[in-house]
């Protein structure tokens, strides 16, 4: 499949500098991570959110840590959990289940930002696919990011 159209517009669009790191075909982001030899916390996953309003939002964080949903719900205001499969897949529908690009702004989203994330000089992200990702520099990574909430939305797992 490669780069989503949606994403690979976006990039296009906005002249991001950016390689593709090829993998093994994985499932979950930290098996992405090792396929990929990558220390989990360079590679961004993302978990759909959605608030009481029904407005859907893009949570950004490591692969190796867990959204923390009191903490998505205090900057949000309002109740927020996550969003039902049926969104994911509406939402991103040009990209294979569980490969979601962190790029929430390709898919019109309001992205909440784990700030620990641009700690890292090389960033990794989903391409929209299960054996392809997307590699940023830290730069570049705050561009594609931009208008996002950034704040503490993870823990450890």
């Amino acid at each position: 499949m490669g780069i989503a159209m949606t994403v690979r517009e976006y990039l296009e669009d906005f002249d991001i500098e950016y390689d593709i790191v090829e993998h093994p075909p994985s499932i979950t982001s930290i098996e992405t991570a090792r396929q990929a030899h990558l220390p989990a916390g360079c590679l961004a996953k993302c978990v759909l959110i959605k608030d009481e309003n029904g407005t859907l939002s893009l949570a950004v964080i490591p692969s190796d840590r867990i959204v923390n949903l009191p903490r998505v719900k205090a900057t949000l205001g309002h109740a927020a959990e996550i969003a039902p499969e049926i969104d994911v897949i509406d939402k991103f529908d040009d990209c294979d289940f569980g490969a979601i690009p962190p790029i929430g702004n390709a898919y019109g989203l309001r992205v909440l930002l784990d700030e620990s994330l641009i700690e890292n000089d090389d960033i990794f992200l989903e391409a929209g696919d299960h054996q392809e990702l997307i590699h940023v520099n830290s730069i570049e990574f705050q561009r594609l990011m931009g208008g996002a909430i950034r704040g503490s939305f993870s823990y450890q797992a």
